[in-house]
């Protein structure tokens, strides 16, 4: 991950491997753009051939201050600077927003935004707060995606599920009427507090939901499936992950006042999803983890659907 960050500043704890600008208090949009390192323009130039030829249909996006080329993207590629996903997440969320992190990937590639919303939920006994993830990406590759994030302040879990009543995320390509595009995120991401109130109905549900010992380690089993022929290497990797797994639900001292319950379950995964060492540590794995909390994980989902269903 570290070869990856370019820029970046945080408030509070530090983040992924400690890199970048510490704060002591979320600053506001102009000064989080400046503190960020992204306080940089991505101007569009034609593309030519070694040779001097013109390439039609493609355009290289290069930072102006260093000339950094970025990406090469065809014309109808349409530029989201970073003060315009500033400005964004200002006008979405209004006032009080503040800004927990900010900062670029891969040498400017990619650019992201998280600000905490200024509301305070307290639900089945728990506060959670809500904040805002912005990514957005100047190479061509990935789309500007934009998502409601709930955290449980206690432990730091997400509690990003994936609601059928209410939309917590949005996303659109680099292409078309790009201003018309973020008016319709506005639409989707605006009632922060309609995801809260049925995200706050789903926790309620889930709370009721007794689970047996043996339906979560049936879960568990699932969510950690053992891979067919297996090996005792993998043998083992699976059992420690389990493991890991169940002592999350049976002894987080965070989940000690909550009964044995599905509520408590999703806890558990959210804590393992978002805390628990991989097997294997790749270079672009926290960076990857932050992704989810845009995309939602995909382990948390099935066990919410999970529990759910039972």
């Amino acid at each position: 991950m570290a070869a990856n960050v370019e820029t970046m500043f945080y408030t509070r704890t530090k983040p992924w491997h400690g890199l970048g600008t510490r704060v002591q208090e979320a600053p506001d949009s102009l000064s989080a753009l400046v503190l960020a390192g992204l306080d940089w323009q991505v101007i569009q130039k034609e593309v030519q051939t070694a040779d001097g030829m013109p390439v039609p249909g493609f355009k290289a996006n290069i930072r102006e201050t260093d000339d950094q080329v970025l990406g090469i993207v065809t014309d109808r590629y349409k530029v989201v600077q970073n003060e315009d996903a500033f400005a964004f997440t200002d006008e979405l969320l209004g006032g009080g927003v503040t800004y927990e992190t900010a900062g670029s990937l891969q040498g400017g590639r990619r650019t992201w935004i998280l600000a905490r919303l200024p509301q305070r939920y307290i639900i089945s006994g728990d506060e959670i707060t809500p904040y805002l993830v912005f990514m957005n990406s100047h190479d061509g590759t990935g789309a500007i995606k934009a998502a409601m994030t709930p955290v449980r302040v206690v432990c730091q879990n997400t509690l990003n599920l994936a609601l059928s009543t209410a939309k917590r995320a949005w996303s659109t390509n680099h292409v078309g009427d790009i201003q018309g595009k973020l008016e319709d995120a506005k639409d989707t991401l605006l009632y922060a507090e309609k995801y809260m109130s049925e995200l706050g109905k789903g926790i309620d549900a889930l709370n009721q939901k007794k689970l047996s010992d043996r339906q979560v380690y049936e879960y568990i089993d699932t969510l950690i499936p053992l891979p067919a022929k297996a090996t005792d290497v993998q043998k083992r990797n699976v059992e420690r992950m389990r493991e890991d797994l169940k002592e999350r639900y049976y002894a987080a001292p965070d989940l000690k006042h909550v009964g044995k319950n599905a509520y408590r379950f999703i806890n558990a995964v959210s804590d393992f999803t978002t805390h628990a060492r991989p097997l294997r540590e790749r270079s672009n794995y926290r960076e990857s983890l932050f992704a989810k909390t845009v995309d939602g994980n995909p382990m948390l989902d099935k066990a919410y659907q999970m529990v759910r269903a039972a």
